[in-house]
């Protein structure tokens, strides 16, 4: 059993990887559109520009996205997860010490678990991996004239 969960941990990965930025995105929707209860749960939006609401609800809402798709995952992840250790640093935590106390646990487990996708990677199912398949791939594969391939040309002319 031990092997068959360990070929499919990118897998398990991509999926933990597809909630996450999902459910992180809809916050960011929640906020900007008032749309899934708006934000807060009060059918409201933030007023474009607030500080920090607004701001924060971009970053869910790009930054969950990126995550969701697999695209830029770790730079994505790292937005994410720094504007959440904010958020409970400076929204949360003065209110009481332990996250049940002061309603800061999803911003407790986005943190961590974007935390946790910048060292794994975006698993399987990603368009990150689309890219970097790209670069990879071997110069007679390339289209003519591409700018490895002119530089590689001025560099042995």
């Amino acid at each position: 059993m031990s092997g068959w969960l360990t070929d499919s941990r990118p897998y398990a990965l991509a999926l933990f990887r597809f909630v996450a930025g999902l459910l992180f995105a809809c916050h960011g929707a929640a906020t900007l559109f008032g749309v899934l209860g708006g934000a807060g749960g009060t059918g409201g939006t933030a007023p474009v520009g607030a500080w920090p609401g607004w701001y924060a609800a971009v970053i869910q809402l790009v930054g969950g996205a990126l995550v969701a798709l697999g695209l830029f995952t770790r730079t994505a992840a790292l937005i994410a997860s720094g504007s959440m250790a904010y958020a409970y640093f400076v929204m949360h935590q003065p209110e009481a010490l332990w996250p049940m106390q002061n309603g800061g646990e999803a911003s407790a487990m986005f943190c961590w678990a974007f935390l946790l996708l910048i060292f794994t990677g975006p698993g399987a199912a990603a368009l990150d991996s689309l890219l970097t398949s790209r670069r990879a791939q071997p110069a007679a594969l390339r289209p003519e004239g591409s700018k490895e391939e002119r530089a590689t040309t001025a560099t042995t002319a």
